[in-house]
């Protein structure tokens, strides 16, 4: 299974043939994607009425996947979080079934330590027994000891592109699945992604673990969609 989409399901008017009619701008974007991941949810809370909402617009195979509120991942660095993580999944439980995966994106600051990631991702299991992927953007989480850890906690480790440390570019912890987040090469969330590049990641998905989403966040300019469009030809 190979789910592809965007960061936000915004629509620019010169690609709006990609998709077909729909009662709003999710509903729109759904008739042409299966998935999306919702940033939004990192900068500001949502009402659980909201989530269902979205949850409505979509169809019954449509997932969703959420960031985590930066309250967790940068103010609070992953400790001490319980109470702040009931808050969110009673908020973000109104997607129900078509929540599929909670997304840890952690500051450049957070380095690795074992003790905090292991409290950290056993709590959030409690909350959540579903998929979770973390983009470690600092270069301790790359050794094999964050590695093996988020593999017996079943976190896939993001490949990021652009790399940081290099092997971040790769899929790392759980083989259960992979996720890749593409930011936009060489200007992070601006630029377009070639011929080439999209060749690139099309290869790494079917190298990679038999479940794969790929992520396209290049939204700045508006590449994101054509990104995403232009991967799934690549992969249908």
């Amino acid at each position: 299974m190979i789910r592809i989409g965007c960061a936000g399901w915004s629509i620019a008017s010169r690609d709006a043939s990609l998709f077909g009619a729909g009662d709003s701008m999710l509903a729109r974007y759904a008739t042409r994607f299966d998935t999306v991941e919702i940033n939004s949810s990192f900068y500001r809370p949502h009402r659980a009425a909201t989530y269902a909402r979205w949850a409505d617009s979509v169809p019954p195979d449509f997932r969703f996947s959420i960031k985590l509120p930066r309250a967790i991942t940068h103010e609070a660095r992953l400790a001490g979080c319980g109470a702040l993580l009931d808050t969110f999944f009673e908020a973000a439980g109104g997607l129900g079934d078509r929540l599929a995966c909670v997304l840890v994106q952690l500051p450049p600051s957070l380095a690795f330590d074992a003790r905090t990631a292991a409290t950290f991702f056993a709590m959030l299991a409690r909350r959540w027994p579903g998929r979770v992927a973390c983009e470690a953007r600092h270069a301790s989480w790359l050794a094999a000891q964050a590695d093996a850890l988020l593999a017996r906690h079943g976190v896939a480790r993001v490949a990021a592109d652009p790399a940081r440390h290099g092997d971040d570019a790769r899929p790392g912890g759980s083989a259960r699945f992979a996720y890749w987040r593409w930011h936009g090469h060489p200007k992070i969330y601006y630029s377009d992604y070639d011929a080439d590049a999209l060749d690139a990641i099309a290869a790494a998905v079917r190298a990679g673990p038999a479940e794969a989403w790929v992520v396209f966040d290049n939204t700045a300019a508006g590449h994101a969609v054509r990104n995403a469009a232009a991967l799934q030809t690549r992969l249908a």
